[in-house]
């Protein structure tokens, strides 16, 4: 049974703020982990990437957007345009906390991410993930992204098969 919908008592940004870039590293790495076994590596690996984004953050088509309430963060989203693919931005780092599923704030953030990457003149977003992750998987195909490749593979530590995705403006 899906979640109601509850008031908007949420809070959507944009940029660095304290705290978020660490909450960002450990909820991935403790949701892959119990999810689909990733193991250090992977938390390791977002880790080394997000600190590496951050030196970019403030650039030109770089981008960092949060979902917060009360309690705390709830959801973030990446573009990085230091990062690119035929003029197409990278979408990294989409993940949400379990209180925060259902929402809709996954929509909300997609919403801004595309909207940003549309006024940075980018070509359009791309994104890697892998098969299984549903909700996601929903978000960037109602948001119009298709699957451009599909291979199995390894690179976050465990076998699973990956996924590029892409949206053209």
């Amino acid at each position: 049974m899906k979640r109601p919908m509850m008031p908007e008592t949420y809070d959507i940004a944009s940029g660095w703020r304290p705290g978020l870039v660490g909450w960002t590293v450990a909820r991935h790495g403790a949701y892959y982990a119990e999810h689909w076994n990733f193991g250090p590596e992977f938390e390791a690996k977002v880790a080394r990437e997000m600190g590496a984004f951050v030196d970019r953050l403030g650039a030109p088509g770089t981008h960092l957007f949060s979902a917060s309430d009360a309690q705390g963060y709830l959801a973030t989203l990446t573009v990085d345009g230091g990062e690119q693919e035929a003029e197409h931005a990278h979408l990294r780092w989409f993940i949400a906390s379990d209180r925060a599923r259902g929402l809709g704030l996954g929509q909300r953030l997609m919403a801004r991410a595309i909207q940003a990457a549309r006024k940075d003149q980018a070509r359009g977003l791309y994104l890697h993930t892998f098969k299984g992750l549903e909700a996601a998987r929903k978000v960037y195909l109602n948001a119009g992204f298709t699957i451009t490749d599909e291979a199995e593979d390894a690179t976050w530590g465990t076998r699973v098969t990956e996924q590029h995705y892409a949206l053209t403006f």
